[in-house]
């Protein structure tokens, strides 16, 4: 697995300590998107401490103004004049999917180093579109998933998993869903399979797969059912998902963005079952492991202890290691690839009743 730098020694910065760097060793970043996860985003560079917020651009006015207000950021009138702000190193792209691509290659060509949101882009055509930037421009691609690799949780999992406390991995189940999808009205790019292939699979589906990947390796293969009839969207209401590991593990991904809120993961093996239960809102998360028995009894569930500040902001700090300091991005443009790819290949799934094959990534 690789280490990024500020996951050396299993030791993150706390959240709500900035690092302590001279100011001129900052990143000089533009924003595109400063409403809702751009105001996230800016949200985590200011924590970080890495970071000068020098320019931004929104399309919404009042978005764009508290922007200023809250960072001190240029204001400027297009995405376009954004790229040309003197100074700047990176991008950071905190719009819609269906313009990723295109704003990520046009900062790239540019020479900016570029950090993304998720999901990263709307088709086959712009995954290889990107890879092939990056590789031709040799700049730096972050991909905004969480940091499983910096995080304690994730990363007390993939110890159970590898050595062998659950025993062999006979599957796993994974749910994630919430509500927001009744909330969709007619014009809403959310309800558009060209701007949100997939529905909820391509919205929050992606974090679901980014991480299991870290578990169990790339995605070879998905057979999908999806139903589209249980809201006024054209996208898929509920994705029921097979995903077939090449390292051999089978398991079930399902989102649904017309229930209450769930976000879970159980891994069941032939010593150990896992349970992580996500509930941010209410008991917080959980981790429990139920040991097989050898008896006919019923096995108890055990609490499973971890410990440490959850990766807030480390793929921000990630992105400016590898800027500064060279190496990979983590999460990185592949990263960002693989998540998508599997969601192209569920959707065709679905539309043709086949097992579908994931793209290998050149």
């Amino acid at each position: 697995m690789k280490t990024p730098p500020s996951c050396e020694g299993s030791t993150l910065i706390s959240p709500s300590t900035p690092a302590a760097i001279h100011p001129d060793d900052r990143v000089r970043v533009a924003l595109v998107g400063t409403a809702n996860f751009g105001a996230y985003r800016r949200k985590r560079m200011r924590e970080s401490g890495l970071f000068d917020l020098v320019a931004a651009y929104d399309w919404n006015p009042g978005a764009l103004a508290a922007c200023q207000r809250e960072e001190g950021a240029l204001s400027v009138g297009s995405y376009r004049e954004l790229l040309e702000v003197p100074g700047i190193e990176a991008v950071v792209i905190s719009t819609g999917a269906r313009y990723h691509a295109e704003q990520a290659v046009q900062a790239m060509e540019r020479g900016l180093h570029v950090f993304v949101e998720k999901p990263l882009c709307t088709s086959y055509e712009e995954v290889r579109l990107l890879l092939e930037t990056e590789r031709r421009t040799g700049c730096k691609v972050s991909v905004g998933h969480f940091d499983h690799d910096c995080d304690p949780m994730s990363r007390a999992i993939k110890r159970l998993i590898d050595e062998g406390e659950l025993g062999t991995i006979t599957a796993f189940e994974k749910t994630t869903a919430h509500s927001g999808g009744l909330r969709i009205t007619a014009g809403d790019w959310r309800g558009d399979p060209q701007r949100n292939p997939g529905g909820m699979l391509f919205q929050c589906g992606v974090h679901g797969l980014h991480e299991l990947m870290f578990y169990f390796g790339p995605v070879a293969a998905v057979s999908a059912m999806m139903r589209y009839d249980v809201h006024v969207t054209r996208t898929a209401d509920s994705a029921l998902c097979l995903l077939h590991f090449a390292s051999g593990v089978t398991g079930t991904l399902n989102a649904y963005h017309v229930t209450p809120y769930r976000h879970t993961l159980s891994l069941y093996g032939t010593r150990a079952n896992l349970y992580y239960n996500n509930r941010y809102f209410e008991e917080g998360i959980s981790l429990m492991m139920q040991k097989r028995s050898d008896s006919n009894g019923f096995e108890p569930l055990e609490p499973v202890s971890w410990s440490g500040p959850s990766a807030t902001w480390s793929n921000l700090e990630n992105f400016y290691h590898a800027i500064r300091h060279g190496g990979e991005c983590s999460p990185s443009l592949r990263d960002g690839a693989l998540a998508v790819q599997v969601v192209f290949a569920a959707e065709r799934s679905a539309a043709t009743g086949r097992t579908v094959a994931v793209e290998p990534l050149s």
